[in-house]
């Protein structure tokens, strides 16, 4: 049976599929005086102008003069240099030719201990991939794997300080840093030293090549541990739920190819984004098309509101349809990667390892979602969080 041949998933008006949307109208909120923008238009307009800089996230205390400032911080003619500059180790043929062998042996590695067990954790596995395929773009290859996925772990209560009391944050800025410093010895260094002696097809090796000090590749090193570690570990995980949770939607990814597999994985990162919050300040007044923002305005684009406005989207936004994209002739992530010259640069390679880990899954015999996710939220990240769900199969 084709994809095509399954039958029609009923669509109504009342309908909503989300299983984070709830969590999220409790937490997700701007920075203090920023305007939130909800309509999509008006948020890809925001994200894609020129008049805009990063806000939020830290960007106050970074400096874009600084000739070392992560690229994520940068804004303008500096910011298109440098992603020009790493494009190459994100495109679908660095994907294909690279990184598509990663995916696979990590996934065939997780899935056998999985058989051997008959069970296994899914946001242990989505992790222990994610690490490994993020290890090997960025070149993180010079130290046991496992004990740099606990230590990238330790370094994230740097994103739970929003919020914190004074003393509390100072306190737990001073054990990030510790944990950080761990990071560096025993992953990034090792490394470093590695690529000085011979360059390899890798971030880090390029880094090295720009001139980048220690310091400042640990950054880019942390920087890319969030974004393309921990963000595809929420996402693989919350994919799974949902497709072990619909018979249709699984029975229609194990039936699709490539391509419509990743319309569902695009659909379901629509309705449940990892990211919640874009925030951008005008650097001069600015007509936007369907509004203006004045010289020094925050905005904070709401990129859960912004993926189902219906007058981009279409009718029942709240429902997973895998063929909304291509029926509205847009692109089937929407606003979950950002838009713009900020968006994601690995959204193709973590949805590539999403689908990779998922096919293979949902071929173990007898698999099923014995126990589902606890949900909780990262304000650091505006994010949502989930552990502890466990697959079962039978054992080999």
């Amino acid at each position: 049976m084709t994809a095509t041949e399954l039958p029609a998933r009923p669509m109504d008006s009342t309908r909503d599929d989300r299983k984070s949307a709830a969590l999220a109208a409790q937490r997700v909120h701007a920075d203090a005086g920023a305007r939130v923008v909800g309509n999509f238009q008006l948020g890809r307009a925001i994200l894609r102008s020129a008049q805009m800089r990063q806000a939020g996230a830290g960007s106050d205390g970074m400096n874009p003069d600084d000739e070392f400032c992560p690229v994520f911080f940068l804004d303008g003619d500096t910011h298109r240099g440098r992603r020009t500059a790493i494009a190459r180790f994100f495109t679908p043929k660095a994907i294909s030719s690279r990184h598509r062998l990663v995916m696979e042996r990590t996934t065939d590695e997780l899935l056998a201990q999985v058989r051997a067990d008959g069970r296994g954790r899914l946001d242990e596995l989505s992790y222990k991939l994610a690490v490994a395929v993020a290890a090997e773009i960025v070149g993180l290859t010079d130290s046991d794997q496992s004990g740099m996925a606990k230590r990238i772990q330790a370094t994230l209560l740097g994103t739970r300080l929003r919020g914190m009391h004074p003393v509390i944050r100072f306190g737990a800025q001073a054990v990030t840093a510790v944990h950080a410093m761990r990071f560096f010895g025993r992953d990034v260094r090792p490394a470093i030293r590695s690529r000085r002696e011979q360059r390899r097809e890798d971030v880090i090796s390029h880094l090295i090549e720009e001139g980048y000090p220690d310091k400042a590749i640990l950054i880019e090193c942390m920087t890319y541990a969030v974004a393309g570690m921990v963000t595809t570990r929420e996402f693989i995980v919350m994919a799974a739920w949902h497709l072990f949770d619909d018979d249709a939607l699984r029975a229609r990814f194990a039936a699709g190819d490539e391509a419509d597999q990743i319309a569902i994985l695009e659909e379901i990162l629509r309705l449940e984004p990892v990211a919640a919050m874009l925030h951008r300040r005008a650097t001069e007044d600015a007509d936007l098309g369907p509004d203006s923002v004045k010289a020094g305005e925050l905005l904070a684009v709401n990129i859960r509101a912004a993926n189902v406005d219906s007058e981009t989207v279409g009718a029942c936004p709240h429902a997973l349809d895998p063929d909304r994209a291509s029926r509205q002739k847009g692109v089937g992530s929407y606003m979950s990667f950002g838009d713009g010259s900020h968006r994601c640069p690995g959204a193709q390679v973590a949805i590539a390892e999403t689908r990779v880990f998922l096919d293979a899954l949902l071929r173990l015999p007898d698999v099923r979602l014995e126990r589902t996710p606890d949900m909780t939220w990262c304000d650091g990240l505006m994010s949502y969080e989930l552990r502890g769900a466990v697959v079962t199969c039978s054992r080999a």
